[in-house]
């Protein structure tokens, strides 16, 4: 059985919220609640990579893995690598990255999407779920992907695009991109040594990085869109959901 493991990038210097990995939920911080999340999926080992030793710290007492990565990493996608080298784990077949800041993620929209990725043998993997609305699809706040067939429980197509504008007169299958990604481990080393493309840096989408460099992301359809949490506003709206249903 291919060996998947968690990794998931945090740091306190967030640039709309700082400090949020640490704002508490019910008595624990953010970045706990996204570690427990990916530990009941039983998929692997899972570890915080940080360049903050409040967060490491933070991590730790409350019972999860962390280890310390470089402050000069310009991408979650660094930070992981470089917290998978430090771990020193054998036989890794794919490494999981999982946002920090996504509390109530789906742990079966996790799980869904690691076994497509084995069962297709697919180099990225990532999610999407349906757009529900015309304003969510002129929103450019929402990064959307676009592809080729109807996204279902039962397919794992590539992705034709990413965008934060509108394109839908080019493409009639559009889907609200979830920005967690699965690599290949192979894959993502490739991928983070590649340099920055121009449609990356012009429309800040990492994901375009790959796509340019002819690297094919398979989509896998999610059943809920998780809450980021961007925002003051976003927390606080978060927390009375999580602390309601709890």
């Amino acid at each position: 059985m291919p060996k998947t493991i968690i990794l998931i990038p945090s740091r306190m210097s967030a640039s709309r919220l700082p400090g949020k990995p640490l704002l508490k939920i019910n008595d624990l911080p953010i970045i706990s609640h996204v570690f427990n999340k990916a530990k009941k999926t039983n998929i692997g080992k899972v570890v915080v990579c940080t360049e903050d030793n409040e967060i490491l710290e933070a991590v730790k007492k409350n019972g999860g893995e962390a280890v310390l990565t470089s402050d000069r990493h310009k991408s979650g996608s660094d930070r992981i690598l470089e917290g998978y080298k430090k771990l020193g784990i054998d036989n890794v077949d794919y490494i999981l990255n999982l946002q920090g800041d996504e509390p109530n993620i789906d742990g079966n929209d996790i799980i869904n999407l690691n076994n497509f990725m084995i069962n297709n043998n697919a180099d990225i993997g990532t999610l999407a779920t349906k757009i529900k609305s015309e304003t969510m699809l002129h929103n450019e706040n929402i990064v959307k992907v676009a592809l080729k067939e109807k996204l279902s429980n039962e397919n794992f197509p590539i992705a034709a695009e990413f965008a934060r504008k509108d394109f839908s007169n080019k493409y009639e299958n559009i889907y609200h991109h979830i920005g967690i990604y699965i690599y290949k481990v192979n894959t993502l080393e490739k991928f983070v040594n590649y340099d920055q493309t121009k449609n990356e840096i012009q429309y800040k989408l990492e994901q375009l990085r790959a796509l340019d460099n002819g690297i094919k992301i398979n989509v896998a359809l999610a059943n809920s869109s998780p809450i980021g949490i961007d925002t003051e506003e976003d927390y606080l709206a978060l927390k009375k959901i999580m602390e309601y249903k709890s």
